[in-house]
């Protein structure tokens, strides 16, 4: 089962989300991100959080729509999309998208990249996906569709990526090292209709980004 995670940071193209949601989906709303979810017009099967940032009116229709409520203290180690991310791995998910993760905080944005690295060390497929940006967390291949106006960047996430090789891309790789803090594998293209990459060890960002 895919699960559908939606934080409180940055979502404004609402219609480009809807592609995401599958009838078969879980969706759980973290904290304020029920408000993504009621200008989408999709009900959640699971609402939690500590509460800080919820609006009062979406707390009380999600409560009285029997939507299963779980609360947390302010005071905790673990971010409300971590522990939401830690609900979907208990629940057994297979595949985890993370929806609006990526705001004007860096620190939030970044430490929502890092906890890409927790789903794929429980052997879950994560993503996470804006108006602009599919951003994944590989330690073996990815294959990724082509789209119109997007590019592909490959950045490592450890001190270096050996054996990268890429098909598909403009500028390709074969059994390439890229080392962590180089702009090697920035703004790469398509050149077909999807593109392979594949690592031998390390652990690579695969970005597919437009403007």
């Amino acid at each position: 089962m895919t699960g559908i995670i939606v934080s409180n940071g940055n979502i404004e193209d609402y219609d480009f989300y809807r592609k995401y949601f599958k009838k078969e989906s879980l969706v759980i709303a973290v904290d304020g991100g029920a408000f993504h979810l009621r200008n989408l017009g999709i009900k959640p099967d699971i609402l939690l959080g500590d509460f800080d940032s919820i609006l009062k009116e979406d707390y009380e229709n999600y409560y009285k729509a029997g939507v299963q409520i779980l609360k947390f203290p302010e005071e905790k180690d673990a971010t409300d999309t971590e522990i939401a991310i830690d609900e979907g791995i208990k629940r057994g998910l297979r595949q985890i998208i993370l929806m609006g993760v990526i705001g004007s905080r860096l620190d939030h944005s970044l430490s929502n990249v890092f906890l890409l690295k927790k789903i794929l060390d429980n052997g879950i497929k994560g993503m996470i996906v804006d108006k602009y940006n599919e951003i994944y967390l590989i330690k073996d291949r990815i294959k990724i569709k082509k789209e119109e106006g997007y590019k592909l960047s490959l950045l490592p996430a450890t001190d270096k990526v050996e054996g990268v090789t890429t098909k598909g891309l403009y500028y390709g790789l074969n059994d390439a090292t890229i080392e962590f803090g180089s702009s090697f594998g920035v703004s790469n293209e398509f050149i077909s209709d999807s593109a392979e990459i594949s690592i031998k060890k390390g652990l690579l960002l695969v970005i597919k980004s437009r403007d």
